[in-house]
């Protein structure tokens, strides 16, 4: 008969397993990672950075329809680079009101056109039915002051923010544990050291530090990404340097050290996977922060530049429509970051329950 296992890894697992909030979360957030590793492909607008812009049917309500003539145009792109990119030359789109067919020539009415004027296309250029090429669309999230599909714009900012989360934790893991390890550990000048220069950059605003690092390095996506995870070493820093104090007085650091283990050894294979809990949990509230700051500094100007689609350029761009009574522009995309920041919240409060192991199982 097989055993219940009882390790702590276990105990966790199923703890987790019981907060539906936290699996919610979970669900939630591998979601928005699959969308935002696929979102060319689901995204009905799929040209590079859902850029097609149709200034005649700008800022329409969700759920607007439309037909539209689609022109396709010959491309020889590879998968991943269309994973990467979209379509860099999408199809040629005109928004129509209505069209008719004769013998020779299919004429079409633009919705821009105010005389009822046609512009006429052979028949000779089509090669398939004309019902192929002229095709009803329907705006889910409706459109943008450029007359952009939102939806499409909704789902690949989706990349951003997602990414820039990843990229900044990791790399505010791999400064903050190496740094604060070193704090905790060796002690002694070495800590007041670091120490020191912890709460200098503590000291100073994040959003202004990242503004200034952003500055420095220069507008652009990668360089948003650097600037949030180098400013967000500080707490996992402190973190680690609290429980490497804690941990490095018990009697399986002591035995490590009496069998004559090294230093990196000690922290890296012994005491780090003890105090791995509370790096977790921060890792997790450190990926809602930097969503959040990002946001901030694409709604300043200085983040994802344009046409690079983000959650907060979106906002920034539509925020006055709140109140010219379309205020959807602005509400979706909040509505989207708001709801990926609490699940990462959620899910580091669950996961601060299920990593206690003081607490009742």
């Amino acid at each position: 008969m097989r055993k219940k296992s009882n390790s702590l890894s276990h105990t966790a697992v199923q703890k987790f397993k019981e907060s539906t909030s936290g699996l919610l979360s979970f669900i939630y957030i591998c979601i928005c990672g699959l969308i935002a590793i696929f979102c060319y492909v689901i995204s009905p607008d799929n040209s590079s950075n859902a850029n097609q812009m149709h200034l005649e049917i700008h800022s329409r309500k969700p759920g607007f329809t439309t037909k539209m003539l689609e022109i396709p145009v010959e491309q020889k792109q590879s998968v991943f680079s269309f994973l990467l990119h979209g379509k860099t030359t999408p199809n040629i789109e005109i928004p129509i009101s209505e069209y008719r067919v004769d013998e020779k020539n299919l004429s079409v009415t633009e919705i821009s056109s105010k005389q009822g004027e046609e512009l006429t296309y052979p028949l000779s250029d089509f090669e398939n039915s004309i019902d192929t090429y002229i095709k009803t669309k329907t705006y889910y999230f409706g459109t943008d002051r450029y007359g952009r599909d939102l939806l499409s714009r909704i789902l690949i900012g989706t990349r951003i923010s997602f990414f820039i989360g990843f990229i900044a934790v990791f790399i505010s893991l791999v400064l903050g544990i190496s740094i604060g390890a070193t704090a905790g550990y060796f002690g002694g000048k070495v800590d007041t050291f670091i120490m020191w220069l912890i709460n200098i950059t503590w000291s100073i605003p994040t959003l202004l530090l990242v503004i200034a690092i952003t500055l420095a390095l220069g507008k652009g996506f990668w360089q948003v990404f650097i600037a949030v995870g180098v400013t967000m070493w500080v707490e996992v820093a402190r973190v680690v340097r609290g429980q490497i104090l804690s941990s490095k007085k018990l009697q399986y650091v002591e035995a490590a050290k009496a069998l004559g283990y090294s230093d990196l050894r000690i922290i890296f294979k012994h005491i780090l996977p003890n105090i791995m809990g509370p790096i977790i949990v921060i890792s997790a509230a450190n990926f809602a922060g930097a969503i959040l700051i990002e946001s901030g500094l694409s709604f300043l100007g200085i983040g994802a530049q344009p046409p690079t689609p983000s959650w907060g350029g979106i906002i920034k761009d539509h925020f006055n429509y709140i109140i010219l009574g379309k205020p959807y522009l602005a509400i979706i995309p909040g509505i989207a970051i708001m709801s990926l920041v609490m699940s990462f919240m959620l899910i580091g409060n669950t996961l601060r329950d299920a990593l206690d192991v003081k607490s009742k199982s």
